[in-house]
């Protein structure tokens, strides 16, 4: 499960990024809200988190809205309850004032993803896709052949990714965003190593991969059905 912070203050960046983790959320950060709408196509997520220096947000909820449904949370500088109002009846779902309790926000987040029909990873059971299981809660796979085996966390990441997504080619750049949280331009080798690790892991022949194929130049793509594609 992913969150998008839209943040420049380091403070509030190092905080809201604890809350959503603590909250079951992988974290990527943009500065502007304009970098997250241009991307939201290609690298969605379950839900938004605004905290840019902005007296009157009015026009960011609208923009973010006109975009997406995903759960909208909003930061704001100052306890005005007209202001709030006005938020939530733009779209926004949660506005966080300057003094807040983490554990409170925690616990609201978790609401709005269990609304939104999103819950933390921990809380969901299985992912069933071409005769491959991943637990969710334990971050193990089943697979026939195979046995059972445990991920490491940024393996977890990458195959959830990938499964999420099957039959869509993900860019290398997207996957380091989605695996390791951060943004720019994609280490290929960094994702090509954990792709390699994955695949002994998750395929019967990690040398002719039947789930997990690469698309050259462009990054990878995991398969529900056969066909023609090299790994």
């Amino acid at each position: 499960m992913y969150a998008r912070l839209i943040a420049t203050d380091s403070d509030e960046v190092a905080i809201f990024s604890l809350i959503l983790q603590r909250a079951g959320l992988a974290v990527t950060i943009a500065k502007t809200l304009e970098e997250l709408m241009q991307n939201w196509s290609e690298r969605p997520a379950e839900i938004i988190l605004l905290a840019l220096p902005e007296p009157a947000p009015h026009n960011q909820v609208r923009r973010v809205r006109a975009e997406t449904q995903a759960p909208l949370m909003i930061a704001v500088a100052a306890s005005d309850e007209h202001l709030q109002v006005e938020l939530l009846k733009l779209g926004a779902d949660l506005v966080i004032p300057p003094s807040f309790n983490p554990r409170l926000l925690i616990a609201q987040i978790r609401g709005l993803l269990r609304r939104a029909g999103n819950v933390p990873d921990f809380s969901l059971p299985t992912l069933s896709v071409a005769g491959l299981t991943l637990d969710l809660a334990t971050r193990t796979i089943d697979l026939s052949g195979k046995p059972s085996q445990r991920l490491t966390q940024l393996e977890f990441r990458l195959l959830y990714t990938l499964m999420v997504n099957r039959d869509q080619v993900i860019p290398t750049e997207t996957l380091v965003e989605r695996v390791w949280g951060y943004t720019g331009q994609g280490d290929r080798e960094l994702v090509r190593g954990l792709v390699n690790r994955l695949r002994n892991k998750v395929e019967v022949d990690p040398h002719n991969p039947r789930y997990i194929l690469t698309m050259p130049g462009i990054g990878y793509v995991f398969k529900e059905k056969m066909d023609g594609i090299l790994g």
